[in-house]
């Protein structure tokens, strides 16, 4: 029986949310072109992912641990989903006056 991708496993992901090396390498492996994440700034592709990424579906905590929604969200500079909603009005808005 063939594995999944490492990327859709738990050894691929990163404890503090998305993708670890070897996740990153299994998905390039399929043909995936991965950027780099955007952490910090004014950056359209990071007002695009926290606005997404904050009306997800699904609970920031499970059973008192934070679910990976809200690991990625932290590691994007974001504390909610609320938070990650607002920040990627305030990029968008910064971005369109430039």
């Amino acid at each position: 029986m063939a594995k999944t991708p490492a990327w859709q496993r738990k050894e691929g992901k990163s404890a503090n949310g998305g993708l670890n090396a070897k996740g990153r390498a299994s998905a390039k492996a399929e043909g995936m072109n991965l950027k780099p994440p955007v952490k910090s700034g004014d950056n359209p592709r990071r007002a695009s992912f926290l606005a997404r990424m904050g009306n997800m579906p699904g609970p920031e905590y499970k059973d008192g641990e934070p679910t990976r929604l809200l690991l990625s969200l932290r590691a994007w500079g974001a504390s909610s989903k609320a938070d990650a909603k607002a920040k990627a009005k305030a990029i968008s808005a910064r971005n369109a006056k430039k």
